[in-house]
């Protein structure tokens, strides 16, 4: 388990009472992998304990299956502790070489089991990427209820589209609509199941329309009235108060070698849906080239193909060991922020919760980025937007970024801070808890 030292509260919640949830449980991928739902459960737990929740659990995966999974991660060194009262649990995986499959799943299941029978008072049991969260989280909440007459457990389910939308897709693609059906089933099963968007609700309920289009079923319409929108869940203060500290931007910009307003950021997975190609390209066409730097902050499948595509480039430049703490930072400092974000058969941005964070570091630099899924949901329009996989037309936002007067650029960035404060994380989570709280009355 990680711990660190404390910080001062800064949420107008009160502390739970004997009716309400005194435990959050958090079942998810969380660090070292760069995901948006990693750092969304990590806020959600901060936020918790800032309530007065007795404790705060995320119950994830072995370091050693992280590393070998393939996904992109952080290096551990730049991962910020947790709050004293947030445990992160890792349980190892149950069975031997004979159990084929599902051994990680009986061992998250069960540890969630103890964490329930161990917790005194109501606890609050969200799982974050449904699949395969969501099974597990309900095949420990139905062992919990055989032995507890009255179980103090309300389950809540995170889907983001891409979780639910390629098990169905595939599974229908197959002729193997029963597993289509099991994902939806197990969704419904949680006693509110939440989507990260708007955009990401109606990409599930047409989920939900083509296996009742099979079956006869009625999904759809299930999903269409007990779905609800619940947005990621994001630190605003830290991101906020960074312009109150002018003199750590200038330090941690001159450790970089980076000016303030003297480069173009990207920071997300670098794959190919994140657009990172176009924006090179873009880049190298546009005002900017030769007068700002392009730094590409993050990992992924694709950082070897970018690094060789800006090897002979003194201008751009690729940061895999951006911190936590960094990131804002540089996100404040920066020129331009860009997420270039185009859909692809493997992946859709289902919000943007990158673009919303530099939103909230403020300082001058606009946001450029596209109308791809979610992204309008987490930008407001308070964005310069152009056509997904259109390097013209990135080209022409790099270039009216370039021609902006200080007063434009200011007033841009000023009307991104202020919408981007809906994500604070405690308003979020007190809006899971009334939620929750209105389902089970």
């Amino acid at each position: 388990m990680i711990h660190s030292s404390d910080r001062p509260s800064d949420t107008t919640l009160t502390k739970p009472n004997d009716r309400k949830a005194e435990n959050l449980i958090l079942v998810v991928r969380a660090d070292p992998i760069i995901c948006g739902h990693s750092t969304e459960a990590r806020n959600l737990a901060e936020a918790a304990i800032e309530a007065g929740f007795q404790s705060a659990h995320i119950v994830s995966y072995p370091i050693e299956t992280l590393e070998n999974s393939g996904l992109p991660l952080k290096p551990l060194e730049t991962i910020s502790e947790y709050s004293p009262g947030i445990e992160v649990h890792r349980p190892a995986p149950i069975g031997d070489y004979k159990v084929l499959d599902g051994r990680l799943g009986y061992a998250i299941s069960g540890q969630l089991v103890d964490l329930l029978h161990d917790l005194p008072g109501k606890t609050l049991l969200m799982d974050l990427y449904l699949v395969p969260h969501g099974q597990m989280v309900m095949n420990a909440v139905d062992s919990f209820k055989k032995l507890r007459t009255n179980p103090e457990v309300s389950t809540i389910g995170e889907a983001v589209g891409s979780d639910i939308t390629n098990v169905v897709t595939n599974a229908l693609a197959a002729g193997q609509t029963g597993a289509a059906q099991m994902v939806l089933a197990n969704y419904l099963d949680h006693d509110l199941p939440v989507a990260v968007s708007q955009f990401t609700k109606d990409m599930i309920v047409d989920s939900g329309a083509k296996v009742d289009a099979k079956l006869g079923t009625r999904f759809a319409e299930q999903l269409r009235e007990r779905v609800e929108i619940s947005f990621p869940a994001i630190d605003t203060k830290v991101y906020t108060e960074i312009e109150n500290t002018p003199e750590r931007v200038e330090d941690l910009l001159h450790s970089r070698d980076l000016k303030r307003d003297g480069y173009v950021m990207f920071l997300s997975r670098i794959a190919p849906a994140k657009g990172v190609d176009d924006l090179i390209e873009a880049f190298r066409k546009s005002e900017l080239y030769g007068n700002k730097e392009l730094i590409i902050c993050g990992n992924g499948p694709m950082k070897e193909e970018i690094r060789k595509m800006s090897e002979t480039e003194t201008s751009i430049r690729v940061l895999d060991d951006v911190s936590d703490e960094e990131k804002g930072v540089l996100m404040h400092g920066a020129f331009a922020y860009c997420l270039p974000s185009k859909p692809r058969p493997e992946f859709i941005e289902t919000f943007g919760i990158a673009v919303a964070e530099k939103m909230l570091a403020g300082g001058p630099g606009p946001v450029i980025t596209t109308r791809t899924g979610g992204i309008p949901e987490a930008s407001g329009g308070h964005c310069l937007e152009h056509e997904a996989g259109n390097v013209e037309q990135l080209t022409e936002c790099l270039n009216r970024a370039w021609f902006m007067t200080d007063e434009e650029r200011w007033e841009l960035s000023s009307r991104a801070k202020e919408f981007a404060m809906q994500f604070d994380r405690a308003a979020i989570l007190q809006n899971l808890i009334h939620k929750t709280a209105a389902v089970a009355s």
